[in-house]
């Protein structure tokens, strides 16, 4: 215990010396959100879109600049309606339709409805806060923020440590691997835990984010989260002792998961291979499983799933990292 905390001590003081590094873990994911915000917030989308439930002809559904989504649970469909993710829902079975009676463009899209002509539908009328594109886009940002800082914190430091000849000195040591990979994982899951509770406070204080769900089972979902990333980039720095082939690594890990995991955009509507590929990524649980939690108020029950697909893989990712690590 005396040595792996001594290894954790050296660890953290290596980064809090490193204040630029400290600097653009905290204040770049901040500048993101307030940017994408005055970006997506301003209102002049001219994109509607409405769900549908047991699809017929209609001549509603012709109409031009609207996005026809197709939904089998009514329930969760109005519940989007609710908060603003769709700006109407119609079930053609039931001759019914829902917008949110305080949103303006469930008012316009009704009256596009109303001025199609075709069979009269039902009107159903909801209520619910709104959810911002920043809403939607804080718990893919924080995941990001999180991906970087383990492949290439955890990935970095211990392929520097092994060029530079430390771990070979370490190795001399009574210091055993499971002790130093211990004080490297828990100092970096410090760092992001810290660094990202800090960044979703600020950026709360300012943007105030919406929350329907619980702030314990949020984080919950960012320790394993966490875990997930660090034990992957642990893999990366098994063996390597070269910085380049170390940063090319991690940016063919990191790119897909980025552009795959839902952090920008929704994968609603992939093809179904895509989605599946995306399964296979600890960013993509990470994500909706915030998300879920956020902006459906999720329990424990609905992101279960996520939770026990991200614990799996952070054994997985440790069992291979210990198997191939080496000191020299």
């Amino acid at each position: 215990m005396k040595r792996f905390l001594t290894v954790l001590h050296a660890r953290n003081i290596e980064f809090l010396r490193d204040r630029s590094a400290l600097a653009w873990g905290i204040f770049f994911p901040l500048f993101l959100m307030l940017g994408f915000a005055l970006i997506f917030d301003s209102g002049d989308q001219d994109l509607y879109k409405v769900g549908i439930i047991d699809e017929q002809s209609h001549p509603f559904l012709e109409s031009r600049y609207i996005q026809f989504i197709p939904f089998d649970d009514q329930s969760s469909a109005i519940t989007k309606v609710e908060r603003h993710q769709i700006d109407m829902l119609i079930n053609f079975k039931q001759h019914h339709y829902w917008i949110n009676s305080t949103s303006p463009k469930g008012y316009v899209v009704e009256k596009m409805l109303v001025a199609s002509g075709g069979e009269p539908l039902q009107q159903g009328l909801v209520t619910g806060k709104e959810i911002r594109y920043i809403d939607w886009l804080i718990p893919g940002v924080l995941g990001m923020n999180m991906m970087f800082s383990a492949l290439f914190g955890i990935g970095f430091v211990i392929v520097r440590y092994r060029k530079n000849g430390v771990l070979k000195r370490l190795k001399g040591t009574p210091l055993t691997i499971a002790e130093f990979l211990l004080a490297q994982i828990i100092s970096r899951l410090l760092l992001i835990i810290s660094v990202s509770v800090l960044v979703f406070l600020g950026c709360n204080l300012i943007l105030d984010f919406a929350m329907f769900g619980s702030y314990w089972l949020l984080f919950v979902v960012l320790i394993l989260g966490a875990l997930s990333l660090i034990s992957l980039g642990l893999v990366v720095a098994a063996r390597l002792k070269s910085d380049e082939v170390a940063s090319g690594i991690a940016n063919a890990i990191s790119m897909p998961m980025m552009l795959l995991s839902g952090v920008w955009f929704s994968l609603e509507g992939s093809p179904a291979w895509i989605t599946t590929l995306a399964k296979l990524l600890p960013l993509t649980h990470v994500v909706e499983a915030a998300r879920a939690i956020m902006l459906d108020g999720a329990g424990l029950m609905e992101i279960g799933s996520h939770l026990i697909i991200l614990l799996i893989m952070t054994l997985i990712f440790l069992f291979i990292g210990v198997k191939l690590f080496r000191w020299e």
